[in-house]
């Protein structure tokens, strides 16, 4: 065989060895499978485990992260890792990951994930909104993987699916977050109640916000109210004033008791002229 034959058959053999001798040289973690947090019965506590087993270099320290973030004060030396949840929520769930850090090679990490049913920790309760506007709703929600969201009017006893194909409803979700926003609202048809809908593959959960469309002219009701208020009592001393009857109108300038007297006199002075002219 040639030498430069030779030699090529060396140099493919030790190609093909590299990834089988890397992956031989690779950091060995055990870690904890997959946990799901028990809401809905008794509160227990959760302990993450992770054992570095096997290292060719010399192991520096390690450290716990959660959803891609360091967990602060979990740092230590130690080749055996436990991160404990004493009282699990539905926001403790997530990815969490034990990470391992050596002097003269790269991270070794593994994955652990922890899972929750969604739990809705914000949504509005109503929106007021005049008819034309436009009206914005949302929920929030804790809970690992992100749920999926729909939206849906409650009709009765039934529901009524809503997505974004109308031209006036148009729906953003963004991970533990969704949003529904109703454009030139309609006071006949859009008024009611409305239900986000959070769903991930542990379970689901549901809120509601009522969303209430006022006329054009609630804004000069106050207005109204006090004009008719002021109306009702022009009518009411008007019609007083027509019924008062003449006699009980006095004259200011001349008291009652005076006028009383000039007629007696005048009376007594026309009998004193009759006998004088007999």
């Amino acid at each position: 065989m040639h030498p430069n034959a030779v030699m090529l058959a060396v140099v493919l053999l030790g190609n093909l060895m590299l990834p089988f001798a890397s992956a031989q040289n690779e950091p060995k973690i055990n870690a904890s499978d997959q946990i799901v947090l028990p809401l809905d019965g008794p509160v227990k506590p959760v302990t993450l485990h992770c054992n570095l087993t096997a290292a060719h270099t010399p192991h520096k320290d390690s450290f716990w992260m959660k959803n891609g973030r360091e967990i602060p004060n979990t740092r230590g030396e130690e080749r055996t890792r436990s991160f404990r949840i004493s009282k699990p929520r539905a926001d403790d769930s997530g990815e969490y990951m034990c990470v391992y850090t050596f002097d003269k090679a790269p991270n070794a990490n593994a994955t652990i994930e922890v899972k929750a049913k969604p739990y809705i920790t914000g949504h509005k309760r109503s929106e007021n909104k005049n008819e034309g506007e436009n009206a914005m709703m949302y929920c929030k929600s804790v809970g690992y993987p992100h749920p999926t969201w729909t939206w849906r009017k409650v009709d009765g006893t039934s529901y009524k699916d809503i997505d974004n194909s109308t031209g006036r409803f148009f729906i953003t979700n963004r991970d533990n977050y969704t949003e529904i926003n109703i454009l030139n609202l309609d006071i006949t048809t859009d008024p009611g109640i409305y239900e986000c809908n959070a769903t991930n593959v542990i379970g689901n959960t549901a809120e509601t916000t009522i969303l209430r469309v006022r006329s054009h002219l609630a804004p000069l009701w106050p207005f109204l109210g006090v004009l008719a208020e002021i109306i009702i009592l022009v009518v009411i001393i008007v019609v007083y004033e027509k019924r008062k009857r003449p006699d009980d109108i006095i004259d200011d300038d001349e008291p009652v008791g005076a006028a009383k007297t000039n007629s007696t006199n005048n009376h007594k002075d026309k009998n004193i002229r009759q006998r004088n002219t007999k």
